[in-house]
């Protein structure tokens, strides 16, 4: 990987830009060919390469007055392709929007020590489920301890940076305060501080090497690839002692915007994959361009793009979105709502909703953009029968 300046491009260069759907169809085939890959991340892969192609299916608009026909093929459905994440992001703001409270809220930023990544790429599920129990418990232990009230709190994973390594950290979205433990108040906290953040690392710290020491007694943990050493108990051992010495990074800040604009930053790290087609500069069979930060970029090959990119493959079923304290489902319908109540009696009501017309299914007939005056009839164009890229 190499860094270097990006110049500024031009409207017509930016038009040119690869998009990462390219990408995977002209070079996802082969590396499938060539790599012995987990059925997750085999499976990820395909279904970005068939995305929004013949292989799927999908529709085809006829004018019956001019016979102009455009087909439109239907997107894989898999969260971790970048083409399908936009409506996704999009639909699940709207569906969490009657949940948001009226009041101010807190960006809270968990990350994983470097040391702990060789164990987190081995046992993915073990060590995310870890660090979003220690996380949330760390949040609400420190609302209940510090502020005598119960916060709410919405949790995302990801485990990338800007240049696709492996990363792995948790975003938090938290309160500014919560309701009281005996459910009679709100309890506000300042507006522009919510933890000490050292308090908020140290005590991660202990809660997340709690979990995963009984992890390891338990027999949970696997020992693979670069982690493969820790099998053995002295370097185990070593590796402990070494993360308690260790300080954990943990960053907080508070977003911007009114209660309801909340969501909607949050929804730019809902949905977000390890790369997106606006982060491409350019692509070809030597090297793939992305943008990183400012004017920076990564080179990387074909190979090992799609490398880094299958690194921050989930395991089926997994939930990279979690909800605690007044958020949790379980409060929802209670707790949830008498905050909401509490709040309205302190004159912090919410906003009316504002409806999105582009999220609404059009039930008007589309006229020919061709003619101008024929009607476009859908017709169903069934999925191919192989997708591209298949081995």
């Amino acid at each position: 990987m190499t860094a270097n300046a990006c110049p500024a491009t031009t409207r017509g260069e930016a038009e040119a830009r690869p998009q990462a759907a390219d990408i995977f169809r002209r070079f996802g085939p082969a590396y499938l060919r060539d790599h012995v890959l987990p059925n997750a991340p085999a499976k990820a892969l395909q279904a970005a390469i068939a995305c929004r192609t013949a292989a799927l299916g999908g529709h085809l608009d006829v004018c019956a007055g001019c016979g102009f026909s455009k087909p439109s093929y239907n997107s894989c459905r898999d969260r971790h392709c970048p083409t399908f994440q936009g409506q996704a992001a999009a639909r699940w703001i709207e569906t969490r929007m009657d949940r948001v409270l009226p009041t101010h809220h807190f960006h809270v930023v968990f990350t994983l020590p470097s040391e702990l990544r060789p164990l987190a790429l081995a046992n993915g599920t073990v060590v995310y489920d870890l660090l979003f129990a220690a996380a949330s418990a760390t949040l609400l232990e420190l609302g209940r301890t510090h502020l005598c009230a119960t916060l709410g709190v919405t949790a995302v994973l990801h485990t990338w940076t800007r240049q696709m390594d492996f990363h792995p950290h948790l975003h938090c979205v938290v309160t500014g305060g919560g309701l009281s433990l005996d459910n009679e108040q709100w309890v506000a906290c300042d507006e522009t501080f919510l933890f000490h953040v050292d308090v908020l690392g140290a005590l991660f710290r202990g809660k997340f090497l709690d979990g995963l020491v009984r992890a390891h007694q338990a027999g949970k943990l696997a020992f693979a690839g670069t982690s493969a050493e820790l099998a053995d108990p002295v370097l185990w051992a070593k590796l402990r002692d070494t993360l308690y010495r260790t300080k954990w990074i943990v960053y907080a800040k508070r977003p911007f915007g009114d209660a309801e604009q909340v969501l909607r930053y949050l929804g730019r790290y809902t949905h977000r994959v390890a790369i997106s087609s606006s982060r491409l500069v350019s692509a070809d069979e030597d090297a793939i361009v992305l943008r990183t930060h400012g004017e920076r970029t990564c080179r990387l090959d074909p190979p090992e793009f799609l490398r880094r990119f299958l690194l921050h493959v989930l395991a089926p079923g997994f939930r990279k979105i979690r909800h605690y304290g007044l958020l949790a489902p379980a409060n929802v319908r209670t707790r949830l709502e008498a905050a909401r109540f509490h709040l309205d009696a302190l004159g912090k009501v919410r906003r009316p909703r504002v409806e999105r017309p582009d999220l609404v299914l059009a039930s008007e007939p589309h006229v020919c953009p061709a003619c101008k005056v024929g009607i476009l009839v859908r017709q169903l164009l069934p999925p191919a029968r192989a997708p591209p890229g298949s081995p």
